[in-house]
Parts: structure tokens; sequence; C-alpha cells
């Protein structure tokens, strides 16, 4: 059984549409390298669409009714949407689930040293990645300084034409003998990703008494380019060094997303997994219209390294947001609560592995995801014996063959490459404890979790046509 690559159906007014989703997602991740990033963006575009924040509905005394549009964010790192529909909310919910945290490199909270001459920020690498893959690439930092005074500064340097960047260098070739003979995941050390950050050396003031110098000239005396670190810092972000313990600083690569291919079918970008999801599920919800079951999208961090936390999908706030909706829609109550988030269906709306010629034998070509073939659908994920997976019921999986047909949208099933290879997970097994019928779909990625990820376009298209139609049908 095998699907056809989606592009030959596309007419002009389609291929249009899909240019214009390509072009507005590459300025999407190009900005938004951040979970924060894309969740202040999201509310940005989510109050032009007219939704309003949950705590804005509730302190008016609003109750909301059929096409309401609310907003509920946490700490701004997660989101839920919800537009109101027309049938009770214990009917169930149509969900669209996203994840908008990325693998990374996030620094230290006592991060800042110096060694032979330079200045370099230590690391701590978040989610799953290839550690060799980050060493000499141009890098950027964003993020977030939050101070005593309860003041926050924002960072964002290395995207602007006139920005710096940095970097995590690697040993020279001529001197590598030894570290090539190691294994791919020893070739760099996680301790080693350390960011090169700085190499001029402050000026010593050596006509001054000690009593009269700052502390950043006596640390010029012994650490003299870390001490222009410092000065720069301050001067900047009005930031003392103390302020890197209360700081989310996230480093990744720089640079906008490009289009990839002579024929300009491809994206190359950081962040696919999940951005690449959560765009177009962002792009389906602000859209709908006219909804029977109230329409959910949740964009969450986390996911990466396990949905922990309490921005991650393990904690209450998505079940704590549903009830507060219900409350506000005059629904309120523990057992209409549990109807609800039992009779939902959802879409964890996750990325996918393509299909790599290059590494073919990673994959069971049967059940592999092809780009360009449409959207895709993993009945399960997991590992080794499908371990740690929301496997969808059959059931349920005809529905979406249905939903899909209805939406007209191309789509293709798989897993993830060959039994026994590997495996991942999403944040499918998290809903589907309430009982409700979850499955993963979403975007197939080349290179999924290094620095630059592809996809294509026509993939993303059919993405944004599922979700719409799983929005309007399920």
């Amino acid at each position: 059984m095998e699907h056809k690559n989606a592009w030959l159906a596309y007419d002009e007014p389609q291929l249009a549409e899909l240019e214009k989703l390509a072009t507005n997602y590459i300025d999407f991740i190009s900005a938004n390298k951040t979970e924060r990033e894309c969740v202040a963006t999201a509310i940005e575009q989510a109050r032009e669409a007219g939704y309003v924040s949950l705590d804005e509905a509730r302190a008016a005394g609003k109750q909301l009714v059929a096409g309401d549009k609310v907003y509920a964010e946490l700490y701004g790192k997660t989101i839920i949407l919800a537009h109101i529909g027309s049938r009770p909310m214990q009917d169930g919910l149509n969900i669209l689930g996203a994840h908008v945290d990325s693998p990374r490199l996030d620094i230290k909270q006592n991060p800042l040293y110096e060694s032979g001459d330079l200045a370099l920020l230590d690391t701590h690498y978040y989610g799953g990645i290839k550690k060799y893959q980050w060493v000499t690439l141009p890098l950027a930092i964003h993020g977030v300084i939050a101070k005593k005074d309860g003041s926050v500064e924002r960072m964002n340097v290395g995207e602007d034409a006139g920005d710096p960047v940095f970097c995590i260098t690697d040993l020279l070739i001529h001197l590598a003998n030894d570290q090539m003979q190691k294994k791919a995941s020893e070739v760099v050390e996680g301790e080693n990703l350390d960011v090169l950050a700085g190499g001029r050396p402050a000026a010593k003031t050596e006509d001054k008494e000690n009593a009269e110098k700052t502390e950043l000239e006596k640390l010029a005396e012994k650490e003299p380019v870390k001490a222009t670190m410092l000065a720069l810092l301050a001067e900047k972000y009005g930031m003392e060094e103390e302020d890197f313990l209360s700081s989310e600083l996230e480093v990744v690569p720089a640079g906008r997303a490009r289009e990839l291919g002579f024929d300009r079918s491809m994206v190359l970008g950081y962040g696919h997994d999940d951005r690449v999801c959560a765009f177009p599920s962002l792009v389906a919800q602000l859209e709908a219209s006219d909804l029977e079951k109230t329409g959910i999208c949740i964009l969450v961090d986390k996911e990466e390294i396990g949905s922990v936390g309490a921005t991650g999908m393990t904690s209450m706030f998505f079940e704590n947001t549903i009830a507060e909706l219900m409350d506000l829609a005059g629904q309120a109550g523990d057992l209409p609560l549990r109807r609800c988030l039992a009779n939902s269906s959802m879409l964890s709306s996750d990325v996918s592995a393509g299909f790599d010629p290059s590494y073919a034998s990673a994959f069971e070509t049967k059940n592999a995801a092809y780009l360009g073939r449409g959207v895709v659908f993993n009945k399960f994920t997991g590992a080794r014996g499908k371990s740690g997976s929301n496997d969808a019921n059959a059931e349920y999986m005809a529905k979406i063959r249905s939903i899909m047909d209805k939406g007209n949208a191309a789509f293709q099933t798989a897993e993830l490459g060959r039994v026994d290879v590997g495996g991942g997970g999403t944040i499918a097994y998290i809903l589907a404890e309430y009982g409700m019928n979850v499955i993963d779909c979403g975007v197939p990625v080349l290179s999924m979790h290094a620095p630059w990820e592809v996809v294509d376009k026509a993939d993303m298209y059919e993405a944004l046509k599922a979700y719409r139609a799983f929005l309007k049908y399920a």
C-alpha cells in the first residue's frame, strides 16, 4: 500500500496557499526559537483573532457561549486555546496538542569562567541530542534574566545581521587521532559543550589603590576577559554575575530558516520538532468557526525531557483549565469534567521520522514516512515492544481515516523506524490516561533533533488540512 506524493495533486490556488503557509512558518520558527517566544507569539496572534484570556473572562463575570474564544497560559511557557462549540463540553472536546520546546543547550546557573585568555559559558544540554553536531556552528542566545527586584530582561543575541554570534570549538583534525577513535557518543563530552563568548581583556587600573577599585576592576586583575564580559552584561542588561542564578538562557543555532533544494520544496530550520506541528495547529485553531464540539489547541513545554514540571503535559494545568472553562460555561462539576475528558478526541501533533535513503537500514520501508506524501499517523510509538506508547484503537483509526477524507487531507501511516532499532515518545499517552481517544499525527522530519532539521512544505500543508478537518468533524 503506497501513498502518492501530495505535490502531484495541487492546483495553482492550493500551491499559492501552500507557499503562503510555508513563508509564514519560516518567519515563525526564525523568530521564535524558545518555548517562551512561541507562547508570546501565540498570545499575540490569538488576541488579534479575538481571543481573550481566561483571567479576563472570569474577572468580567463572562459566561462562555458558543463562538467565544479564550486562552490560558502558564509561566509564559505553555498555552491552551479554546474555541467554544455549540454542544455541551461534557460531550467531549476536539484537541490538537503539540509541544514548543526543542532540543538545545541551556546555560548553567553558574556558567561564566575564564580559561586560556578566553571567556566561556558552561551549558547543560536539554533533550536528546548528538553532542558532536553542536560544535563549530554559529550559535545565538535567547532567554530571560529575572532579577531580585522583580524585573525581567529579555536576551536575544546572534540573530540580527549586526549581532555577534557564539560557538563551541572542536579539536583540529591534526591533533585528533585519539578523539577520532572514540564512539560518537563520546567524541564530544557533555561537559565540554562550553560556549565561547569572549576574548578581550579588560584594562587593568594599576594607577588606583586597591581600596578605590570596583569589584570589576579587582576581578580584572585576575580574570580580565571575564571582567569584560560582566561589564558588557551590566551595561546591556543591568545584570550582575549573581543574576545568572535566576536566568533562563538557551543556546540555539543562529540564523533564519531557509528554503531547501533547487525546487524550494523543503525547509531547513531549527526546531521543526515540534514547531512544524505547533504552527499549523495554531493556524487551524485561530481559523476555526462554527464548531459543534469545543476546539482546543495546546502548545506545551517540556516534552523533550519527559513532559515533566508545571509547564509539562503531566501537570494539572490542562485539567484545571478545562474545569475553569466548564465553570464559565455553566457546566461545572467533577462528573461533567470527567465525562468531558473521557469523551474527547485528540491528535497528538508531533513529528515522525522521515525516511532517509542515506540511512535506509534504520527503516522498514513499508511502514516508513516519506517526505511529500502527507501528514503521518503513528498508531503507536514507544520502543522495543511498544514500551511507553499510546497505541490507538482500530475504531479511532477508522474514524480518523473518514475525517481525513472529508478534509481532503493526504496522509500516510508509519512506525518510528525498524523494530528494536530505537524508539521515542510523545504527549499522547498522557492525555490517553483520561480515557479519551488519542493518536499521534504530524509531519515527517529528516535529521530530527539535529541543530538544523528538514521538512517538506507539502507535508506541513497537509497537516494544516488535517487539523482543520479534525476540529470540524471529529
